[in-house]
């Protein structure tokens, strides 16, 4: 018999490998199916061509590439996360009215105008009529549907529930797309201020001073000019003359930068600045703490496993220092223990929230608590914005004035010489 090497989603969104002797693709695909796996590749040792259906039906075909075997990512086509969550909703309601989930996705598939959807939601249906499960389906477009959305459908699935559970993580994403929306409209007056500011500077360090550097040339006759002064004109001068400096300057910053947030250690050094940085830090904190709380809690309530809802928190998270705490709690829940004391031992959630977690756990509302969490830190997430924005407004104003007072300074001190030897 043939040899397969395999690569296939397990029960909890992982990613596994492997090799299986079979007679066929389609008899790997039943095998791994029966394991409770969904493959995305099989491919037979030694370059044989033949393609397998996975989870039977034609969508499979769609993952075919010329080399041979399949690929289930089809990742040039993606659901924007504002339109997943309105399509979410909707197949809630529908599915709450008493639709077949085919019947469903068929109807939501022709009355959306957009291409992506109607393409993403049409493939699902063919997937699903095929006999694989919805989860499975889904699992075919990891650009447009994440482990958690994959694992609140899996969930919903083992319960009978799946309206239910779609309106939760419907509920889900609108609290987490509101929360980051406000945040973002919060930061573009001052990033537009600051663009404004560094377009000003640079105009009058680039074309105003080299003007007044010919005038002291021309009326001072080689007399010494204030010490900001030079400092000024020197720095107008490397701006004009060797302007590629700073171009480098900036590439190789943005290269730097690139480069170590995708080494783990450098990621890490990164978001523990972020996370201490002042100004910044606490709102960051604040909003990891409230994904955190909303993202555990929805699983939990959803009926996902803690240990499977600890291990997609932690890949949801969006900062290496809370993951690496999450991935703490998830080792000590592992080991037997309860999820508030190795939450204390982490040292990044204040101790209102471990006590919450404390008393979650010790009245059995869990999920509920998390979601007070939640909650909680979303208000104090919008109460920080507007205090940063009302803080941040008066200190680049000041620091504007600064800066563009410093080049006023320096032009203006030796004109007074200029008007005095006039006089």
């Amino acid at each position: 018999m043939p040899q397969f090497t395999y690569t296939a989603m397990d029960a909890s969104g992982k990613e596994q490998k492997g090799k299986i002797t079979a007679a066929s693709e389609e008899a790997v695909a039943l095998e791994l199916k029966g394991k409770g796996m969904f493959p995305t590749l099989i491919k037979p040792v030694g370059g044989a061509k033949k393609a397998a259906k996975p989870g039977g039906g034609g969508a499979a075909a769609a993952g075919k590439k010329k080399s041979g075997g399949f690929n289930m990512n089809i990742g040039a086509v993606k659901i924007k996360r504002k339109d997943l969550t309105i399509v979410t909703r909707q197949l809630a309601i529908l599915l709450s009215a008493g639709l077949p989930l085919i019947r469903s996705l068929r109807t939501l598939e022709k009355q959306s105008r957009n291409p992506a959807i109607k393409q993403i939601l049409g493939k699902t249906a063919d997937t699903v009529e095929g006999g694989s499960t919805f989860a499975e389906a889904l699992s075919q477009h990891p650009s447009s549907f994440d482990k958690l959305y994959l694992n609140m459908v899996r969930a919903g699935e083992a319960s009978g529930a799946m309206e239910t559970i779609l309106d939760r993580l419907a509920g889900f994403m609108e609290k987490a797309s509101r929360i980051a929306g406000k945040v973002k409209s919060a930061m573009i007056y001052p990033s537009v201020v600051l663009v404004i500011a560094i377009g000003a500077v640079i105009g009058l360090m680039i074309f105003i001073v080299p003007n007044f550097t010919k005038i002291f040339a021309d009326l001072l006759e080689g007399e010494p000019l204030p010490e900001i002064t030079n400092a000024v004109i020197a720095i107008s001068n490397t701006m004009v003359q060797q302007w590629w400096w700073y171009l480098i300057g900036i590439i190789a910053i943005v290269v730097i930068y690139k480069i170590t947030v995708k080494i783990p250690s450098g990621k890490y050094g990164v978001d523990w600045v972020k996370y201490n940085m002042p100004l910044f830090g606490p709102i960051i904190a604040k909003t990891a703490i409230s994904r955190f709380g909303r993202t555990l809690g929805t699983l939990m309530a959803s009926g996902v496993p803690v240990l499977s809802a600890l291990s997609i928190v932690r890949e949801t998270s969006g900062n290496e220092v809370v993951a690496n705490g999450i991935q703490k709690v998830h080792d000590a829940v592992k080991e037997g223990e309860g999820i508030a004391a190795p939450l204390s031992g982490t040292k990044i959630f204040p101790e209102m929230v471990i006590s919450m977690v404390e008393v979650g756990e010790e009245t059995g509302k869990l999920p509920e608590m998390l979601d007070k969490i939640a909650n909680t830190y979303d208000e104090e997430v919008d109460n920080a914005v507007g205090a940063l924005t009302s803080m941040i407004e008066p200190l680049m104003i000041v620091g504007l004035a600064v800066v563009v007072g410093g080049i006023v300074v320096a032009l203006f001190a030796p004109l007074v010489k200029i008007i005095e030897k006039m006089s």
